[in-house]
């Protein structure tokens, strides 16, 4: 049987009673599902046969042809934790707020079923960081992210002081909340909130966003994908935390440096029709556009007249 697999927010009940729907509509067309056993606590009772439930362990999406994720941003950071080690397509709609990350929003559900029922999604593949943790040539973490991987301090009252280093060379040595190494994909996320540029994501480039830091010269900086990237902790100091895309969490202790490079495995994304990127910020983010024509000669893009603003 084909199968898909199902991560959802089963925290609002409109959010269950769309994920019921979507599991009678692949059962009708031949398609079952696995679901997470959270969730299946939450929907066992209304599920069709052809669901059955699993562990959310590594290797769970095996065999699927698409992992559907169900809510926002942080419900697709959940299952591109179980598609990435698979290489299945992750296909998000979004049940939240922004849902950057997302393919599609709620309106558009009927199009997500029909394209998973006759596979015509494409797949992109977006990079990742790799994270290694090491203190006196021990490692002690290996880690990745899909957004970003932040080394950040654990004292609110305290500035954790750090020694940025690229491509074995030291940059600049600051006093800090943090710093974060930000994919193209993250460059929308928290490195964005803490004032980095936003990059498109062909771009392949790492991010590199100092947190509010004591320096003259702390400014964002974008390197080449295969450069790398590491954040010294003063080992005077106190000690930090590397935490990856909000949910993995490891303790820097002083003293440890954390290096930072493209990753080997990418996430691979399904996408539902080409969409410029610079009509998801407009519509995520609500952007000003009103008056904009556009010059007459210029070709329109492909799906360009399928947004809406």
């Amino acid at each position: 049987m084909r199968e898909a697999l199902l991560v959802l927010h089963a925290g609002r009940e409109s959010n269950r009673r769309t994920a019921v729907s979507v599991a009678a509509r692949l059962a009708a067309a031949g398609i079952g599902l696995r679901v997470l056993s959270k969730e299946w606590d939450e929907l066992s009772g209304d599920l069709p046969e052809q669901v059955r439930r699993v562990e959310p362990v590594s290797g769970v999406a095996d065999g699927a042809e698409v992992v559907l994720a169900l809510g926002g941003d942080g419900t697709m950071l959940r299952a591109a934790e179980l598609a990435r080690p698979s290489g299945v397509p992750l296909l998000g709609v979004n049940l939240g707020r922004v849902g950057f990350l997302a393919e599609a929003d709620q309106e558009s559900l009927d199009e997500v079923i029909s394209a998973v029922v006759e596979r015509s999604y494409r797949v992109e593949e977006r990079m990742t960081v790799d994270a290694l943790l090491r203190r006196d040539g021990e490692v002690l973490a290996r880690t990745w992210a899909l957004n970003e991987a932040v080394v950040e301090k654990m004292q609110q009252e305290r500035v954790l002081e750090v020694v940025l280093e690229i491509d074995g060379r030291p940059v600049s040595s600051f006093g800090c909340d943090g710093v974060l190494c930000s994919t193209p994909t993250g460059s929308t996320a928290y490195a964005f909130s803490a004032g980095g540029p936003v990059v498109w994501p062909q771009v392949q480039a790492l991010l590199i966003v100092p947190s509010n830091a004591h320096a003259l010269f702390a400014r964002p900086l974008v390197i080449p994908p295969d450069s790398e990237v590491a954040v010294e902790i003063d080992s005077h100091g106190q000690q930090a935390a590397l935490i990856c895309d909000g949910r993995r969490t490891f303790t820097v202790p002083p003293g440890a440096r954390v290096e930072m490079t493209s990753g080997e495995l990418p996430v691979r994304l399904a996408r539902l029709r080409p969409q410029p990127f610079a009509d998801r910020l407009v519509r995520k983010f609500n952007l000003p556009v009103h008056g904009w024509r556009g010059a007459p000669s210029r070709p329109r893009q492909p799906g360009a007249d399928t947004e809406v603003f």
